[in-house]
């Protein structure tokens, strides 16, 4: 079944850290420009990163400068993003999502130019 399915969210503490994956079953995420989403309650569904094909460019959303990183791993099929110094605003569900792409360099500039979606994680921030 093709799909991408996220992992390691859960409960923080304000200031502590999480890592987020992103594993693609069914299909290779080589050809994909990757990007991660978050959705909290009552809010709209929010872009906050996303990675090319070629791991040559990646792009944060205000928000989340300087505190994610997000990463890919071609050979084992995943994309990862690296959450520290998290705050109790961080506290949503998180997605990934896929599109297929020939360019090397490019990220969708919007979310409704992705085709593929995870089911999603939830991250809580909270003492």
């Amino acid at each position: 079944q093709v799909q991408l399915v996220e992992s390691g969210g859960g409960l923080v503490q304000p200031g502590g850290s999480l890592r987020l994956s992103c594993a693609a079953s069914a299909f290779t995420l080589d050809d994909y420009a990757i990007g991660w989403f978050r959705q909290a309650p009552g809010k709209e569904r929010e872009g906050i990163s996303c990675i090319s094909r070629s791991d040559g460019s990646s792009y944060y959303a205000d928000s989340v400068k300087g505190r994610f990183t997000i990463s890919r791993d071609n050979a084992k099929n995943t994309v990862y993003l690296q959450m520290n110094s998290l705050k109790p605003e961080d506290t949503a569900v998180y997605y990934c999502a896929a599109r297929f792409t020939s360019r090397r360099y490019w990220c969708p500039p919007g979310s409704n130019e992705y085709t593929r979606w995870g089911q999603g994680t939830q991250v809580t921030v909270s003492s």
